[in-house]
């Protein structure tokens, strides 16, 4: 049986977004369980060894805010994420006092979840586990952060490995560049006017080419919609 990415412990008293989110994190190769009352959650976060903890803020027995101060103290290098309905920015800061590493309001996407789960498991030094992928011949390795075609090799920054991974699990769909700002380089406002995605998208596409040639993977820009991963038909 493969080894689970990481265990997390999710604590939310609504069962149906409980179990939504469970057979997520199983889906993503997490061993995930769920506890739906405060009091019981703050029991097995503290006697249990998980990499993450999920906190609702509204629980039965006892809050999120009172979980994550209680298991902060126990357990200071712990991971933890509050997920709740509450947006403002008081229920923000507070959670962030309380100890929390992220913070994630209702309704979220699960993409954006998951991002958020990964990035804080990595800032609390687990490892995930690294990508290698095979595009058109190029081998792109996310551990290395090298790409290499016959016997050369490209080095690429961590951000441009993300790029390319990111369009690689889209199946060549086209790509908005809110979606990359968003996914890959978590921008909390997405819409804001930067042009940080065409210069990386730019200087990514002259280092496939110059590892590869003109004919083989490259970030196509689709004016006006995007950006996707085009690998050319062999006739």
């Amino acid at each position: 049986m493969k080894e689970p990415r990481a265990s997390i412990l999710l604590v939310e008293d609504d069962p149906a977004i409980s179990r939504g989110l469970l057979d997520v994190f199983v889906f993503n190769g997490f061993a995930a369980k769920g506890v739906e009352d405060g009091k019981q959650g703050l029991d097995e976060a503290l006697s249990g060894q998980y990499d993450l903890v999920i906190l609702d803020v509204m629980l039965p027995s006892l809050d999120g805010f009172s979980i994550c101060r209680k298991l902060r103290e126990a357990k200071p290098s712990q991971a933890i994420i509050m997920l709740t309905a509450k947006g403002s920015e008081n229920d923000i800061v507070t959670g962030f006092s309380a100890g929390a590493d992220d913070y994630v309001s209702k309704p979220f996407s699960l993409k954006e979840l998951m991002v958020r789960v990964e990035a804080v498991l990595r800032r609390s030094g687990k490892n995930l586990g690294t990508a290698k992928v095979s595009i058109g011949g190029i081998i792109f390795d996310e551990a290395q952060l090298k790409a290499s075609y016959d016997d050369k090799t490209e080095e690429l920054t961590r951000r441009e490995m993300d790029i390319v991974l990111y369009l690689h699990r889209q199946e060549g769909r086209i790509v908005p560049k809110r979606e990359l700002l968003l996914e890959v380089w978590h921008y909390n406002d997405p819409d804001v006017e930067t042009r940080t995605v065409d210069i990386h998208v730019l200087k990514l596409r002259k280092k496939i080419t110059e590892l590869a040639g003109e004919d083989k993977p490259l970030i196509v820009t689709v004016r006006g919609e995007g950006y996707k991963l085009e690998i050319p038909m062999v006739i």
